[in-house]
């Protein structure tokens, strides 16, 4: 009998002490996780995770360049300017249109000039060099531009380049096809001035670079 009871009591003890410790790491299991819920981590210069500066999504980005300013002052000879014009206007695959332009008096203009074309033309296609508004939006087929480039001289040194665009998209129908002129957006100028630019000083404005030629 007291083997009996010795060997209970040993066990009660046993248990007692095995408890108490499965507490205590409880205990401190939970002070762990509550020290980890309370206080965020913060990761330094780690930045993706933490309470650091995190993801900073589009930073760095280049900004888009502003329009070049139309007419745009140049230091050439009107002269040299002409020959340039009409040099990056053959690169370019823009045909100069010699019955309507007037070197002597410093005006060129390129016979039109089809930027994209096609069974069905999509409105944003057309929408990059012409403002087309959404309401007035058609079955464009084709989209074209003429360019009119001026040199006005200042000095004998400098001169004023402007260059303007006439935007058309053209719409095919049961009475034929029906060309309806649109208003620029800007870009096709701003192409042809950045390129002038880069091709008579040797040198893209600040900021900018040469745009390819077109197709």
């Amino acid at each position: 009998m007291l083997r009996v009871f010795t060997a209970v009591f040993a066990i009660i003890i046993c248990n007692t002490v095995a408890f108490a410790q499965a507490k205590g790491v409880d205990k401190q299991s939970e002070r762990v996780r509550d020290a980890g819920t309370k206080t965020p981590g913060n990761n330094g210069a780690k930045t993706d995770v933490g309470t650091g500066r995190g993801i900073d999504f589009g930073s760095g980005r280049t900004p888009a360049a502003p329009p070049l300013p139309n007419p745009y002052r140049i230091t050439a000879r009107r002269d040299v300017l002409i020959t340039a014009i009409q040099d990056l206007m053959r690169d370019q695959k823009l045909v100069v249109d010699d019955a309507a332009s007037k070197p002597a008096d410093g005006i060129i203009v390129s016979q039109p000039y089809t930027f994209i074309k096609g069974a069905v033309v999509s409105q944003a296609a057309i929408s990059r060099y012409a403002d087309v508004q959404v309401s007035s939006s058609r079955g464009w087929t084709r989209g074209r531009y003429t360019l009119t480039v001026e040199v006005q001289p200042i000095d004998g040194t400098t001169a004023n380049v402007s260059v303007n665009a006439k935007v058309e998209g053209r719409t095919d129908g049961a009475t034929g096809a029906e060309w309806t002129t649109l208003r620029s957006t800007g870009l096709a100028e701003d192409q042809f001035l950045n390129d002038l630019i880069t091709a008579v000083t040797g040198a893209s404005p600040p900021g900018r670079s040469p745009n390819p030629s077109p197709n």
